[in-house]
Protein backbone atom coordinates (compact mmCIF):
# COMPACT_ATOMS: atom_id res chain seq x y z
CA UNK A 1 0.00 0.00 0.00
CA UNK A 2 2.22 2.43 1.26
CA UNK A 3 6.00 3.23 -0.98
CA UNK A 4 8.80 1.73 0.89
CA UNK A 5 11.08 4.56 2.57
CA UNK A 6 14.15 3.43 0.51
CA UNK A 7 12.43 3.88 -2.79
CA UNK A 8 14.28 7.14 -4.40
CA UNK A 9 11.91 10.39 -4.27
CA UNK A 10 9.37 11.66 -6.77
CA UNK A 11 10.02 15.21 -6.19
CA UNK A 12 12.59 16.75 -7.85
CA UNK A 13 15.05 17.96 -9.46
CA UNK A 14 14.46 21.36 -7.25
CA UNK A 15 15.01 24.58 -8.39
CA UNK A 16 17.56 25.17 -6.07
CA UNK A 17 19.23 25.09 -2.50
CA UNK A 18 16.19 26.26 -0.58
CA UNK A 19 13.40 24.71 -2.74
CA UNK A 20 15.70 21.15 -1.85
CA UNK A 21 15.44 22.26 1.99
CA UNK A 22 11.26 22.56 1.54
CA UNK A 23 11.40 19.07 -0.90
CA UNK A 24 13.53 17.14 1.61
CA UNK A 25 11.45 18.54 4.64
CA UNK A 26 8.03 16.70 2.78
CA UNK A 27 10.27 13.59 2.00
CA UNK A 28 11.07 13.43 5.84
CA UNK A 29 7.70 14.01 6.97
CA UNK A 30 6.02 11.78 4.45
CA UNK A 31 8.40 9.22 5.11
CA UNK A 32 7.43 9.13 8.82
CA UNK A 33 4.24 10.07 8.94
CA UNK A 34 3.03 6.77 11.96
CA UNK A 35 5.76 8.62 13.93
CA UNK A 36 5.10 12.01 13.21
CA UNK A 37 1.49 11.35 14.01
CA UNK A 38 2.30 9.96 17.41
CA UNK A 39 4.54 12.95 17.93
CA UNK A 40 1.85 15.35 17.25
CA UNK A 41 -0.70 13.88 18.90
CA UNK A 42 1.76 13.44 22.40
CA UNK A 43 2.55 17.36 21.96
CA UNK A 44 -1.07 18.47 21.84
CA UNK A 45 -2.34 16.24 25.04
CA UNK A 46 0.94 17.68 27.32
CA UNK A 47 0.52 21.12 26.27
CA UNK A 48 -3.42 21.23 26.63
CA UNK A 49 -4.10 18.43 29.28
CA UNK A 50 -4.60 20.91 32.17
CA UNK A 51 -6.91 22.57 29.78
CA UNK A 52 -11.08 22.96 30.96
CA UNK A 53 -11.83 20.52 28.12
CA UNK A 54 -9.42 17.93 28.31
CA UNK A 55 -9.30 16.91 32.15
CA UNK A 56 -13.35 16.43 31.53
CA UNK A 57 -12.34 13.15 30.39
CA UNK A 58 -9.68 12.10 32.95
CA UNK A 59 -7.02 11.31 30.43
CA UNK A 60 -4.44 11.61 33.54
CA UNK A 61 -1.99 12.97 31.65
CA UNK A 62 -2.21 9.98 29.13
CA UNK A 63 -0.59 10.92 25.55
CA UNK A 64 -0.84 7.52 23.55
CA UNK A 65 -3.33 7.29 21.02
CA UNK A 66 -5.12 4.19 22.74
CA UNK A 67 -6.04 6.41 25.72
CA UNK A 68 -7.09 9.21 23.91
CA UNK A 69 -9.26 7.41 21.56
CA UNK A 70 -11.12 5.19 24.68
CA UNK A 71 -11.74 8.40 26.44
CA UNK A 72 -12.47 11.65 24.12
CA UNK A 73 -15.83 11.76 22.13
CA UNK A 74 -15.75 12.88 18.34
CA UNK A 75 -17.44 15.83 18.29
CA UNK A 76 -19.13 18.35 16.05
CA UNK A 77 -19.04 22.23 15.61
CA UNK A 78 -22.44 22.09 18.16
CA UNK A 79 -20.95 20.32 20.62
CA UNK A 80 -18.32 23.31 21.53
CA UNK A 81 -20.73 26.12 20.55
CA UNK A 82 -21.44 26.65 24.07
CA UNK A 83 -17.54 27.13 25.06
CA UNK A 84 -16.82 28.88 22.46
CA UNK A 85 -19.69 31.32 23.32
CA UNK A 86 -17.67 31.37 26.52
CA UNK A 87 -14.49 32.42 24.96
CA UNK A 88 -16.22 34.69 22.50
CA UNK A 89 -17.72 36.37 25.54
CA UNK A 90 -14.61 36.80 27.25
CA UNK A 91 -13.49 33.71 29.23
CA UNK A 92 -9.82 33.99 28.76
CA UNK A 93 -9.12 30.74 31.40
CA UNK A 94 -7.56 27.90 29.39
CA UNK A 95 -10.64 26.38 28.31
CA UNK A 96 -9.78 24.68 25.21
CA UNK A 97 -6.03 25.50 24.76
CA UNK A 98 -3.28 25.95 27.02
CA UNK A 99 -2.35 29.06 24.68
CA UNK A 100 -3.94 31.79 24.90
CA UNK A 101 -6.50 32.30 21.93
CA UNK A 102 -5.57 34.96 19.71
CA UNK A 103 -8.54 35.27 17.46
CA UNK A 104 -11.16 33.24 15.92
CA UNK A 105 -11.24 32.20 12.17
CA UNK A 106 -14.96 32.98 10.73
CA UNK A 107 -15.86 29.61 8.95
CA UNK A 108 -18.83 28.48 6.93
CA UNK A 109 -22.29 29.40 8.53
CA UNK A 110 -23.94 26.96 10.69
CA UNK A 111 -27.45 26.09 10.08
CA UNK A 112 -28.56 28.80 12.56
CA UNK A 113 -27.23 31.54 9.77
CA UNK A 114 -24.40 32.44 11.57
CA UNK A 115 -20.59 31.90 10.82
CA UNK A 116 -19.04 29.38 12.66
CA UNK A 117 -16.29 30.48 15.00
CA UNK A 118 -12.89 28.85 15.11
CA UNK A 119 -10.30 29.77 18.08
CA UNK A 120 -6.91 29.93 17.20
CA UNK A 121 -3.61 30.45 18.85
CA UNK A 122 -0.61 32.54 17.18
CA UNK A 123 1.94 30.15 16.40
CA UNK A 124 -0.87 28.28 14.07
CA UNK A 125 -0.10 31.35 11.64
CA UNK A 126 3.03 29.92 11.61
CA UNK A 127 2.03 26.48 10.33
CA UNK A 128 0.32 27.96 7.94
CA UNK A 129 3.36 29.97 6.71
CA UNK A 130 5.33 26.66 6.68
CA UNK A 131 2.47 24.73 4.26
CA UNK A 132 2.83 28.06 1.96
CA UNK A 133 6.45 27.45 1.99
CA UNK A 134 6.79 24.12 0.71
CA UNK A 135 3.94 25.19 -2.21
CA UNK A 136 6.43 27.20 -4.55
CA UNK A 137 9.32 24.64 -4.32
CA UNK A 138 6.60 21.83 -5.66
CA UNK A 139 5.24 24.26 -8.52
CA UNK A 140 8.70 24.20 -9.33
CA UNK A 141 9.65 21.15 -10.13
CA UNK A 142 7.09 21.13 -13.06
CA UNK A 143 7.17 24.73 -14.32
CA UNK A 144 10.65 26.02 -15.15
CA UNK A 145 11.16 29.75 -15.02
CA UNK A 146 8.76 31.47 -12.61
CA UNK A 147 11.26 33.40 -10.90
CA UNK A 148 11.67 35.18 -14.30
CA UNK A 149 8.13 37.25 -13.85
CA UNK A 150 5.71 37.80 -11.58
CA UNK A 151 1.69 36.39 -10.10
CA UNK A 152 -1.35 38.29 -10.94
CA UNK A 153 -3.33 36.70 -8.56
CA UNK A 154 -6.65 38.42 -6.81
CA UNK A 155 -6.45 38.61 -3.10
CA UNK A 156 -8.91 40.49 -1.07
CA UNK A 157 -9.38 41.06 2.58
CA UNK A 158 -13.43 40.50 3.97
CA UNK A 159 -14.82 42.44 6.56
CA UNK A 160 -13.72 41.94 10.41
CA UNK A 161 -15.39 41.97 13.67
CA UNK A 162 -15.00 41.44 17.04
CA UNK A 163 -17.12 39.37 19.56
CA UNK A 164 -18.05 40.81 23.07
CA UNK A 165 -15.10 39.81 24.77
CA UNK A 166 -12.96 41.88 22.46
CA UNK A 167 -11.63 38.87 20.10
CA UNK A 168 -10.90 39.75 16.37
CA UNK A 169 -13.71 37.24 14.01
CA UNK A 170 -12.51 37.15 10.40
CA UNK A 171 -11.80 34.57 7.97
CA UNK A 172 -8.62 32.34 7.65
CA UNK A 173 -6.82 34.52 4.76
CA UNK A 174 -8.05 38.13 5.91
CA UNK A 175 -6.20 37.36 9.48
CA UNK A 176 -2.93 35.40 7.21
CA UNK A 177 -3.44 38.64 4.58
CA UNK A 178 -3.25 41.23 7.82
CA UNK A 179 -0.40 39.23 9.68
CA UNK A 180 3.38 40.17 9.40
CA UNK A 181 4.07 36.87 7.98
CA UNK A 182 2.52 38.03 4.54
CA UNK A 183 2.96 41.82 4.82
CA UNK A 184 6.85 41.93 5.60
CA UNK A 185 7.50 38.35 4.01
CA UNK A 186 10.87 38.34 2.56
CA UNK A 187 11.63 39.37 -1.22
CA UNK A 188 11.14 35.51 -2.90
CA UNK A 189 12.26 35.73 -6.92
CA UNK A 190 9.22 32.91 -7.28
CA UNK A 191 6.62 34.23 -5.38
CA UNK A 192 6.56 37.98 -6.45
CA UNK A 193 2.97 39.30 -6.94
CA UNK A 194 1.94 42.74 -9.36
CA UNK A 195 -0.12 43.46 -7.00
CA UNK A 196 0.98 45.65 -3.77
CA UNK A 197 0.16 44.67 -0.34
CA UNK A 198 -2.07 48.19 -0.49
CA UNK A 199 -4.48 46.87 -3.22
CA UNK A 200 -4.68 43.28 -1.36
CA UNK A 201 -5.53 45.08 2.20
CA UNK A 202 -8.13 47.77 0.73
CA UNK A 203 -10.96 46.73 2.69
CA UNK A 204 -13.05 48.23 -0.29
CA UNK A 205 -13.96 45.44 -2.63
CA UNK A 206 -14.23 47.86 -5.76
CA UNK A 207 -11.09 49.68 -4.85
CA UNK A 208 -8.65 46.60 -4.11
CA UNK A 209 -10.08 44.54 -7.49
CA UNK A 210 -9.67 47.71 -9.84
CA UNK A 211 -6.26 48.64 -8.50
CA UNK A 212 -4.98 45.06 -9.01
CA UNK A 213 -6.64 44.42 -12.25
CA UNK A 214 -4.46 47.82 -13.43
CA UNK A 215 -0.83 47.13 -12.05
CA UNK A 216 -1.83 43.42 -13.39
CA UNK A 217 -2.42 45.17 -17.12
CA UNK A 218 0.60 47.28 -16.31
CA UNK A 219 3.11 44.65 -16.22
CA UNK A 220 0.94 42.10 -18.36
CA UNK A 221 4.28 40.80 -19.94
CA UNK A 222 5.94 40.00 -16.71
CA UNK A 223 2.46 37.57 -15.57
CA UNK A 224 3.46 34.25 -15.52
CA UNK A 225 0.68 32.98 -13.58
CA UNK A 226 -3.00 33.74 -12.67
CA UNK A 227 -4.55 33.11 -9.14
CA UNK A 228 -7.52 33.86 -6.83
CA UNK A 229 -8.19 31.47 -4.00
CA UNK A 230 -11.41 30.23 -5.70
CA UNK A 231 -12.45 29.61 -9.71
CA UNK A 232 -15.16 31.83 -8.95
CA UNK A 233 -13.12 34.30 -7.79
CA UNK A 234 -10.96 34.42 -11.02
CA UNK A 235 -13.70 34.51 -13.08
CA UNK A 236 -15.25 37.36 -11.35
CA UNK A 237 -11.99 39.31 -12.36
CA UNK A 238 -12.19 38.46 -15.59
CA UNK A 239 -16.13 39.96 -15.10
CA UNK A 240 -14.75 42.99 -13.55
CA UNK A 241 -12.34 43.94 -16.39
CA UNK A 242 -15.61 43.59 -19.04
CA UNK A 243 -17.47 45.88 -17.01
CA UNK A 244 -14.30 48.13 -16.04
CA UNK A 245 -11.90 48.18 -19.09
CA UNK A 246 -12.89 51.43 -20.61
CA UNK A 247 -11.58 53.67 -17.56
CA UNK A 248 -8.89 51.41 -16.96
CA UNK A 249 -7.38 51.52 -20.38
CA UNK A 250 -8.15 55.65 -19.33
CA UNK A 251 -6.06 55.42 -16.23
CA UNK A 252 -3.25 53.59 -18.34
CA UNK A 253 -3.20 56.17 -21.43
CA UNK A 254 -3.15 59.58 -19.43
CA UNK A 255 -1.38 58.10 -16.33
CA UNK A 256 -4.28 59.59 -14.08
CA UNK A 257 -6.07 57.34 -11.56
CA UNK A 258 -9.83 56.82 -11.46
CA UNK A 259 -11.30 59.43 -9.00
CA UNK A 260 -13.28 56.72 -7.86
CA UNK A 261 -9.96 55.20 -6.14
CA UNK A 262 -10.08 57.61 -2.73
CA UNK A 263 -7.92 55.49 -0.23
CA UNK A 264 -5.31 57.43 0.13
CA UNK A 265 -2.64 54.96 0.73
CA UNK A 266 -3.54 53.05 -2.44
CA UNK A 267 -3.63 55.64 -4.19
CA UNK A 268 -0.58 57.03 -3.60
CA UNK A 269 1.23 53.48 -4.04
CA UNK A 270 -0.59 53.11 -7.27
CA UNK A 271 0.45 56.72 -8.50
CA UNK A 272 4.05 55.68 -8.39
CA UNK A 273 4.08 53.23 -10.87
CA UNK A 274 1.23 54.50 -12.97
CA UNK A 275 3.25 56.37 -15.95
CA UNK A 276 1.17 57.38 -19.37
CA UNK A 277 1.35 54.60 -21.49
CA UNK A 278 -1.46 55.41 -24.52
CA UNK A 279 0.37 52.15 -26.77
CA UNK A 280 -0.94 49.75 -23.72
CA UNK A 281 -4.10 51.61 -23.67
CA UNK A 282 -5.02 51.26 -27.19
CA UNK A 283 -4.28 47.34 -26.98
CA UNK A 284 -6.50 47.10 -23.70
CA UNK A 285 -9.23 48.82 -26.16
CA UNK A 286 -8.71 46.31 -28.60
CA UNK A 287 -8.50 43.02 -27.06
CA UNK A 288 -11.44 44.13 -25.07
CA UNK A 289 -13.72 45.64 -28.01
CA UNK A 290 -13.50 42.22 -29.80
CA UNK A 291 -16.99 40.34 -29.75
CA UNK A 292 -15.48 36.86 -28.09
CA UNK A 293 -13.73 37.11 -24.98
CA UNK A 294 -12.67 33.63 -25.61
CA UNK A 295 -8.84 32.84 -24.95
CA UNK A 296 -8.93 37.10 -23.37
CA UNK A 297 -6.59 35.30 -20.61
CA UNK A 298 -3.84 34.76 -23.17
CA UNK A 299 -4.30 37.17 -25.30
CA UNK A 300 -3.78 39.95 -22.70
CA UNK A 301 -1.41 38.30 -20.74
CA UNK A 302 0.58 36.19 -23.08
CA UNK A 303 3.32 34.92 -20.86
CA UNK A 304 0.70 33.28 -18.77
CA UNK A 305 1.94 29.47 -17.78
CA UNK A 306 -1.28 28.04 -15.26
CA UNK A 307 -4.16 29.95 -13.39
CA UNK A 308 -3.73 28.59 -9.83
CA UNK A 309 -7.32 28.21 -8.37
CA UNK A 310 -9.46 26.08 -6.63
CA UNK A 311 -11.42 23.77 -8.80
CA UNK A 312 -12.30 20.75 -6.80
CA UNK A 313 -15.51 20.21 -5.25
CA UNK A 314 -18.11 22.69 -5.76
CA UNK A 315 -15.65 24.74 -7.94
CA UNK A 316 -14.96 22.00 -10.87
CA UNK A 317 -18.85 23.27 -12.38
CA UNK A 318 -16.68 26.82 -12.88
CA UNK A 319 -13.70 24.53 -15.11
CA UNK A 320 -15.58 24.95 -18.85
CA UNK A 321 -16.10 28.95 -18.19
CA UNK A 322 -11.86 29.19 -17.12
CA UNK A 323 -10.91 26.64 -19.92
CA UNK A 324 -13.01 29.09 -22.45
CA UNK A 325 -11.54 32.44 -20.93
CA UNK A 326 -7.67 30.65 -20.42
CA UNK A 327 -8.05 28.75 -23.96
CA UNK A 328 -7.50 26.01 -22.22
CA UNK A 329 -4.39 27.17 -19.71
CA UNK A 330 -3.40 24.19 -17.41
CA UNK A 331 -5.15 24.86 -13.55
CA UNK A 332 -3.53 24.36 -10.94
CA UNK A 333 -4.96 23.56 -7.25
CA UNK A 334 -1.64 23.67 -4.72
CA UNK A 335 -3.34 23.06 -1.16
CA UNK A 336 -5.89 22.13 0.97
CA UNK A 337 -7.00 23.86 3.74
CA UNK A 338 -9.87 25.62 6.22
CA UNK A 339 -10.57 27.70 9.10
CA UNK A 340 -9.99 24.86 11.21
CA UNK A 341 -6.64 23.40 10.05
CA UNK A 342 -4.35 23.49 7.17
CA UNK A 343 -3.79 19.85 5.95
CA UNK A 344 -1.66 19.35 3.01
CA UNK A 345 -0.61 20.46 -0.50
CA UNK A 346 -0.68 18.93 -4.04
CA UNK A 347 2.59 17.42 -4.73
CA UNK A 348 1.18 17.05 -8.83
CA UNK A 349 -0.15 20.42 -9.08
CA UNK A 350 -0.19 20.44 -12.73
CA UNK A 351 -2.53 17.42 -13.09
CA UNK A 352 -5.89 17.58 -14.47
CA UNK A 353 -8.28 19.27 -12.40
CA UNK A 354 -10.49 15.43 -11.73
CA UNK A 355 -7.13 13.90 -10.92
CA UNK A 356 -5.99 16.56 -8.12
CA UNK A 357 -5.04 14.79 -5.08
CA UNK A 358 -4.09 16.27 -1.66
CA UNK A 359 -0.78 14.93 0.47
CA UNK A 360 -2.00 15.53 4.04
CA UNK A 361 1.46 16.22 6.14
CA UNK A 362 1.06 14.95 9.53
CA UNK A 363 2.87 17.55 11.23
CA UNK A 364 -0.24 20.14 10.64
CA UNK A 365 -1.83 18.54 13.04
CA UNK A 366 -3.38 15.03 14.04
CA UNK A 367 -5.39 13.32 11.43
CA UNK A 368 -8.16 10.37 11.70
CA UNK A 369 -10.36 9.24 9.78
CA UNK A 370 -14.30 8.46 10.07
CA UNK A 371 -15.23 5.72 7.30
CA UNK A 372 -17.89 6.90 4.91
CA UNK A 373 -19.86 5.37 2.78
CA UNK A 374 -21.27 7.22 -0.29
CA UNK A 375 -24.80 6.27 -0.69
CA UNK A 376 -25.46 6.44 2.95
CA UNK A 377 -26.50 9.11 5.12
CA UNK A 378 -22.93 8.93 7.29
CA UNK A 379 -22.21 7.26 10.68
CA UNK A 380 -23.77 8.32 13.25
CA UNK A 381 -22.20 8.96 16.06
CA UNK A 382 -23.37 8.01 19.89
CA UNK A 383 -21.49 7.69 23.36
CA UNK A 384 -22.95 3.95 23.18
CA UNK A 385 -21.26 2.87 19.90
CA UNK A 386 -18.05 5.05 19.45
CA UNK A 387 -17.34 4.65 15.62
CA UNK A 388 -13.94 3.08 14.58
CA UNK A 389 -11.98 5.66 13.29
CA UNK A 390 -8.86 4.76 11.60
CA UNK A 391 -5.20 6.81 11.80
CA UNK A 392 -3.52 8.59 9.27
CA UNK A 393 -1.42 5.82 7.56
CA UNK A 394 -3.98 3.18 8.16
CA UNK A 395 -6.48 4.56 5.13
CA UNK A 396 -7.57 2.29 2.13
CA UNK A 397 -6.73 3.75 -1.30
CA UNK A 398 -10.52 3.70 -3.03
CA UNK A 399 -12.32 4.00 0.31
CA UNK A 400 -13.93 7.86 1.60
CA UNK A 401 -13.85 9.16 4.66
CA UNK A 402 -14.97 12.09 6.58
CA UNK A 403 -11.98 14.11 8.37
CA UNK A 404 -11.50 14.35 11.61
CA UNK A 405 -8.45 16.91 13.63
CA UNK A 406 -7.66 17.36 16.79
CA UNK A 407 -5.24 20.86 16.56
CA UNK A 408 -2.54 22.42 18.50
CA UNK A 409 -5.57 25.04 19.19
CA UNK A 410 -7.63 22.89 21.34
CA UNK A 411 -9.73 21.46 18.79
CA UNK A 412 -10.23 17.45 19.67
CA UNK A 413 -11.67 14.83 17.51
CA UNK A 414 -13.52 17.67 15.59
CA UNK A 415 -15.39 16.58 12.44
CA UNK A 416 -14.47 18.91 9.74
CA UNK A 417 -17.38 17.37 7.18
CA UNK A 418 -15.13 16.95 4.70
CA UNK A 419 -15.53 14.00 2.60
CA UNK A 420 -12.32 12.65 1.24
CA UNK A 421 -11.33 9.83 -1.25
CA UNK A 422 -7.61 7.74 -1.05
CA UNK A 423 -6.18 7.95 -4.07
CA UNK A 424 -2.86 6.72 -2.95
CA UNK A 425 0.38 7.35 -0.93
CA UNK A 426 3.73 9.18 -0.95
CA UNK A 427 5.94 7.27 0.83
CA UNK A 428 3.62 6.92 3.79
CA UNK A 429 1.32 9.70 3.91
CA UNK A 430 -1.84 9.21 2.47
CA UNK A 431 -3.22 11.30 -0.54
CA UNK A 432 -7.06 12.08 -0.53
CA UNK A 433 -9.25 13.60 -3.78
CA UNK A 434 -11.90 16.25 -2.09
CA UNK A 435 -15.51 13.89 -2.50
CA UNK A 436 -17.48 17.37 -1.51
CA UNK A 437 -18.49 18.94 1.89
CA UNK A 438 -20.99 16.70 3.92
CA UNK A 439 -24.49 17.84 3.58
CA UNK A 440 -23.94 20.67 1.17
CA UNK A 441 -26.16 20.69 -1.56
CA UNK A 442 -25.83 24.51 -3.59
CA UNK A 443 -22.71 26.34 -3.66
CA UNK A 444 -21.65 29.41 -5.90
CA UNK A 445 -18.86 31.28 -3.88
CA UNK A 446 -17.69 30.59 -0.32
CA UNK A 447 -21.57 29.81 0.20
CA UNK A 448 -22.42 26.49 1.43
CA UNK A 449 -26.43 25.60 1.69
CA UNK A 450 -27.67 22.54 2.98
CA UNK A 451 -31.02 20.40 1.89
CA UNK A 452 -32.77 21.87 5.80
CA UNK A 453 -31.36 25.51 4.92
CA UNK A 454 -33.21 25.14 1.42
CA UNK A 455 -36.20 23.82 2.61
CA UNK A 456 -36.51 26.36 5.35
CA UNK A 457 -36.23 29.44 3.01
CA UNK A 458 -38.96 27.86 0.75
CA UNK A 459 -41.49 27.29 3.42
CA UNK A 460 -40.95 30.93 4.60
CA UNK A 461 -40.97 32.23 0.97
CA UNK A 462 -44.19 30.23 0.50
CA UNK A 463 -45.83 31.95 3.12
CA UNK A 464 -46.57 34.72 0.56
CA UNK A 465 -48.44 32.50 -1.37
CA UNK A 466 -51.24 31.91 0.93
CA UNK A 467 -53.32 34.64 0.49
CA UNK A 468 -53.79 33.41 -2.96
CA UNK A 469 -54.68 29.95 -2.12
CA UNK A 470 -51.52 28.69 -3.77
CA UNK A 471 -48.78 26.38 -2.15
CA UNK A 472 -45.14 24.74 -3.53
CA UNK A 473 -46.49 21.14 -4.85
CA UNK A 474 -42.32 20.58 -5.32
CA UNK A 475 -39.33 22.18 -5.77
CA UNK A 476 -35.39 21.50 -6.65
CA UNK A 477 -32.37 23.60 -7.44
CA UNK A 478 -29.10 24.00 -8.88
CA UNK A 479 -26.22 26.32 -8.91
CA UNK A 480 -26.23 28.29 -12.37
CA UNK A 481 -22.94 29.22 -13.30
CA UNK A 482 -22.89 29.84 -16.68
CA UNK A 483 -23.19 33.71 -15.59
CA UNK A 484 -20.90 36.24 -13.86
CA UNK A 485 -21.12 35.74 -11.02
CA UNK A 486 -23.26 32.72 -10.76
CA UNK A 487 -26.87 32.65 -8.72
CA UNK A 488 -29.32 30.20 -7.13
CA UNK A 489 -31.75 28.71 -9.67
CA UNK A 490 -35.24 27.15 -7.92
CA UNK A 491 -37.74 25.25 -9.91
CA UNK A 492 -41.34 25.57 -8.52
CA UNK A 493 -44.57 23.81 -9.44
CA UNK A 494 -47.40 25.32 -7.81
CA UNK A 495 -50.55 24.04 -7.01
CA UNK A 496 -53.14 26.86 -7.44
CA UNK A 497 -56.59 26.38 -6.23
CA UNK A 498 -58.69 29.44 -7.73
CA UNK A 499 -57.15 30.55 -11.00
CA UNK A 500 -58.75 33.78 -11.33
CA UNK A 501 -56.30 35.02 -8.13
CA UNK A 502 -52.82 33.81 -9.25
CA UNK A 503 -49.71 34.84 -7.35
CA UNK A 504 -48.21 37.88 -10.00
CA UNK A 505 -44.43 38.89 -11.05
CA UNK A 506 -44.23 40.71 -7.96
CA UNK A 507 -45.11 38.63 -5.67
CA UNK A 508 -42.88 36.15 -6.93
CA UNK A 509 -39.88 38.22 -6.62
CA UNK A 510 -40.58 39.00 -3.57
CA UNK A 511 -40.64 34.89 -2.88
CA UNK A 512 -37.07 34.90 -4.08
CA UNK A 513 -36.40 38.34 -2.03
CA UNK A 514 -38.04 36.08 0.93
CA UNK A 515 -35.62 32.81 0.30
CA UNK A 516 -32.98 34.86 0.19
CA UNK A 517 -33.77 36.42 3.65
CA UNK A 518 -33.73 33.16 4.82
CA UNK A 519 -30.31 31.74 3.50
CA UNK A 520 -27.14 32.32 6.11
CA UNK A 521 -25.08 35.01 6.62
CA UNK A 522 -22.30 33.98 4.42
CA UNK A 523 -24.84 33.66 1.71
CA UNK A 524 -25.95 37.25 2.19
CA UNK A 525 -22.40 38.59 2.69
CA UNK A 526 -21.30 37.00 -1.00
CA UNK A 527 -24.73 38.83 -2.10
CA UNK A 528 -24.36 42.17 -0.48
CA UNK A 529 -20.52 42.81 0.26
CA UNK A 530 -18.65 40.92 -2.23
CA UNK A 531 -21.05 40.99 -5.21
CA UNK A 532 -20.34 37.16 -5.99
CA UNK A 533 -23.44 35.84 -5.98
CA UNK A 534 -26.29 37.22 -8.18
CA UNK A 535 -30.25 37.65 -7.50
CA UNK A 536 -31.93 34.14 -6.56
CA UNK A 537 -33.95 33.11 -9.38
CA UNK A 538 -37.32 31.13 -9.10
CA UNK A 539 -38.36 29.13 -12.38
CA UNK A 540 -42.38 27.98 -12.56
CA UNK A 541 -42.74 25.00 -14.18
CA UNK A 542 -45.95 23.51 -16.05
CA UNK A 543 -48.14 21.23 -13.46
CA UNK A 544 -47.00 17.38 -14.01
CA UNK A 545 -43.37 18.33 -14.20
CA UNK A 546 -42.07 16.58 -10.79
CA UNK A 547 -44.18 13.68 -11.94
CA UNK A 548 -42.49 13.59 -15.38
CA UNK A 549 -38.66 14.03 -13.50
CA UNK A 550 -39.98 10.74 -11.64
CA UNK A 551 -41.15 8.55 -14.59
CA UNK A 552 -37.12 9.70 -16.16
CA UNK A 553 -35.54 8.59 -12.86
CA UNK A 554 -37.44 5.18 -12.82
CA UNK A 555 -36.99 4.66 -16.53
CA UNK A 556 -33.52 4.63 -15.44
CA UNK A 557 -33.65 2.43 -12.85
CA UNK A 558 -34.70 3.78 -9.97
CA UNK A 559 -37.10 2.29 -7.78
CA UNK A 560 -40.40 3.82 -7.17
CA UNK A 561 -40.80 2.97 -3.38
CA UNK A 562 -37.80 4.33 -2.84
CA UNK A 563 -37.90 7.89 -5.65
CA UNK A 564 -37.26 11.21 -3.48
CA UNK A 565 -37.41 14.36 -5.45
CA UNK A 566 -33.90 15.51 -5.39
CA UNK A 567 -33.41 18.69 -3.79
CA UNK A 568 -30.55 19.88 -6.10
CA UNK A 569 -30.08 18.47 -9.77
CA UNK A 570 -26.99 18.81 -12.01
CA UNK A 571 -27.39 15.91 -14.51
CA UNK A 572 -28.06 17.56 -17.90
CA UNK A 573 -30.83 15.60 -19.19
CA UNK A 574 -32.84 16.53 -16.11
CA UNK A 575 -31.77 20.38 -16.10
CA UNK A 576 -32.94 20.01 -19.91
CA UNK A 577 -36.14 18.21 -18.89
CA UNK A 578 -37.07 20.92 -16.20
CA UNK A 579 -35.84 24.03 -18.35
CA UNK A 580 -38.20 22.57 -21.20
CA UNK A 581 -41.17 22.94 -18.83
CA UNK A 582 -40.28 26.64 -17.73
CA UNK A 583 -43.67 29.01 -17.63
CA UNK A 584 -42.17 32.26 -16.09
CA UNK A 585 -38.77 32.94 -14.64
CA UNK A 586 -38.59 35.40 -11.16
CA UNK A 587 -35.55 37.54 -9.69
CA UNK A 588 -35.20 39.06 -6.26
CA UNK A 589 -35.99 42.35 -7.04
CA UNK A 590 -33.36 43.38 -3.95
CA UNK A 591 -30.44 42.98 -1.57
CA UNK A 592 -31.62 40.38 1.67
CA UNK A 593 -30.17 42.35 4.88
CA UNK A 594 -26.62 41.73 5.64
CA UNK A 595 -24.33 43.29 8.02
CA UNK A 596 -20.80 42.61 9.52
CA UNK A 597 -21.85 43.12 13.34
CA UNK A 598 -22.58 39.50 14.86
CA UNK A 599 -25.82 38.98 16.52
CA UNK A 600 -23.91 38.53 19.66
Amino acid sequence: MAVDSAHSSPLGPPAGEKDAKALQFIEEMTRNAESVQERVLAEILTRNSQTEYLTRFKLNDATDRETFKSKVPVITYEDLQPVIQRIANGDRSPILSAHPISEFLTSSGTSAGERKLMPTIKEELDRRQLLYSLLMPVMNIYVPGLDKGKGLYFLFVKSETRTSGGLLARPVLTSYYKSDHFKTRPFDPYNVYTSPNEAILCPDSFQSMYTQMLCGLLERHQVLRLGAVFASGLLRAIRFLQLNWRQLAQDIETGSLNPNITDSSLSGCIAKILKPNPELAEFVRHECLKDSWEGIVTRIWPNTKYLDVIVTGAMAQYIPTLDYYSGGLPLACTMYASSECYFGLNLNPMCKPSEVSYTIMPNMAYFEFLPHEPDSAGVSLTRDSPPKLVDLVGVEIGKEYELVITTYAGLCRYRVGDILRVTGFHNSAPQFHFVRRKNVLLSIDADKTDEAELQTAVENASRLLREFNTSVVEYTSYAYTKTIPGHYVVYWELLVKDSANTPNNEVLQQCCLAMEVSLNSVYRQCRVADNSIGPLEIRMVKNGTFEELMDYAISRGASINQYKVPRCVSFTPIMELLDSRVISAHFSPALPHWTPERRR
